[in-house]
């Protein structure tokens, strides 16, 4: 939505994003487009009029009046003592505010950028025709990017898994949303990671958050400064499709979780309705506009402009400057398998159906191994090699192999205790019986959901 405004000095116009991102779609292509273009010249005249602007957008906008004069005050009194006299670029000028701005606000929403003539021109409606090229390879680039979904997939023991890299607006990511829930309704778990998402809108928020919860309920309100007044976002009693009101919800987290990936994080947690897993997140919580300032024929600077806070309707708060902490502390690295692991022992502890425990506790033991490799034993080729029925273990280049009579061989990796995982098997491992001398006599097929069979060595 693209609002159009007069300040005292500059006509800019703000893409409201009430939902909470800095690092959006559509700023990407002006970060990349600053990026591919040559540095811009930049005189006094010029870094003073920047900075009347942004007072002006500051004192008018940001959340916090106080805060926004102890900013305008930095800036003048760096500019007055010759701070940013030797900088002569654009570039060099909006990268000194930042860190300025950043000294004083701590507000990681707030910052400022260069941008193009001709970006500044399609986001005015000047040029229709390079707004309508600018819209369209911005879309292009949310759908290559399948709207932020990155990865869907079901897990051993039936956890169903979502990379979720961005929360676009409902709008026109709706229909993969919809499908992606769909796809993962009937999980006997949800693990939703957030790990790399940098934030979005909260229309998405409140479609996807609407799939776990049964009743309309208050998730978030935006307070906006300006006009002193709070936006309610609420699920919705209806989905496209089956809800997941009582799957277990795992949210991963890490440092680099932000802004609206925090808010679903946030509201998830203050809820009872998800076990967070993972690193604190990054602390970023105030809804943003976007500004586009011309100062010359040649200079024009975008400004991300913090207008509002959230509220949580349970906490009364938010997340800004703290961040989300998790309820189970993991390296954001791990905070898969650790959820994965514990996701698939509660499972498993609340089962009465024998099968489906025997499936759920073969998924444990994997992931245990995978977390705990064990070597293979120094006396494998002699004690493990052999022909056991149609069964044969062969040992090359100091790895064992298994294969059927006429069939294809697999790898064998060890996973303690004469049990070893077949690479390629993933629903079958082997495990090796001795007698009393300790000489391996028997093998044991093991198969997900407890079924076995067994042969006897008949060859070493």
């Amino acid at each position: 939505m693209y609002i159009r405004s007069i300040t005292k000095r500059y006509l800019t116009v703000a893409l409201l994003m009430i939902g909470i991102l800095f690092a959006s779609e559509s700023n990407d292509v002006l970060a990349q487009q600053a990026g591919d273009r040559e540095p811009v010249a930049v005189s006094k005249a010029n870094q003073s009029d920047i900075i009347d602007s942004l007072s002006e957008a500051l004192n008018d906008i940001y959340v916090f009046p106080d805060v926004a004069l102890d900013m305008e005050k930095t800036l003048r009194k760096n500019f007055k003592k010759g701070k940013y006299k030797k900088l002569a670029s654009l570039e060099e000028f909006t990268q000194a505010l930042n860190e300025d701005l950043q000294k004083v606000s701590h507000d990681l929403h707030l910052g400022v950028r260069p941008m193009d003539a001709a970006t500044y021109a399609a986001m005015l409606e000047e040029n229709p025709e390079e707004q309508e090229e600018f819209q369209r390879r911005d879309m292009d680039r949310r759908r290559r990017s399948n709207f932020g979904f990155k990865k869907l997939e079901i897990l051993p023991g039936n956890i169903g898994y979502m990379d979720l890299r961005g929360f676009n607006h409902a709008s026109f990511a709706g229909a993969t949303a919809v499908a992606a829930m769909n796809f993962l309704s009937n999980s006997d778990a949800l693990i939703l990671d957030l790990r790399q998402n940098g934030g979005g809108s909260p229309r998405m928020i409140q479609l996807l958050t609407s799939y776990l919860l049964e009743d309309p309920t208050h998730i978030n309100s935006f307070y906006v400064r300006k006009d002193d007044s709070i936006q309610q976002f609420w699920t919705s009693a209806h989905v496209e499709g089956p809800k997941m009101v009582e799957t277990p919800v795992y949210v991963l987290t890490s440092r680099q979780t932000f802004s609206a990936a925090e808010e679903f994080t946030y509201n998830l947690k203050n809820l009872k309705r998800a076990t967070i897993v993972g690193e604190t997140t990054g602390g970023g919580a105030h809804p943003v506009e976007s500004h586009f300032f011309r100062i010359s024929d040649e200079v024009f600077f975008q400004m991300q402009l913090p207008f509002g806070r959230a509220i949580s309707p349970i906490t009364g708060t938010n997340w800004e400057g703290t961040g989300v902490e998790p309820d189970i502390e993991a390296p954001a690295d791990q905070a898969l398998d650790v959820a994965l692991l514990d996701a698939l022992k509660k499972i498993a502890k609340n089962s009465n159906d024998e099968e489906h425990k025997a499936s759920l506790q073969w998924a444990i033991k994997g992931l245990e191994f995978k977390n705990n490799p064990v070597d293979l034993d120094e006396k494998a080729e002699t004690l493990y090699t052999g022909t056991f029925g149609p069964r044969m273990i062969s040992f090359e280049d100091g790895t064992l192999f298994y294969q059927r009579a006429g069939r294809a061989k697999y790898k064998m990796t060890p996973m303690g205790d004469d049990l070893f995982a077949i690479d390629g098997l993933d629903f079958f491992r082997i495990q090796f019986v001795r007698d009393l001398d300790g000489t391996v006599n028997k093998l044991i097929g093991n198969y997900e959901g407890g079924r076995t069979d067994s042969n006897v060595r008949t060859q070493s």
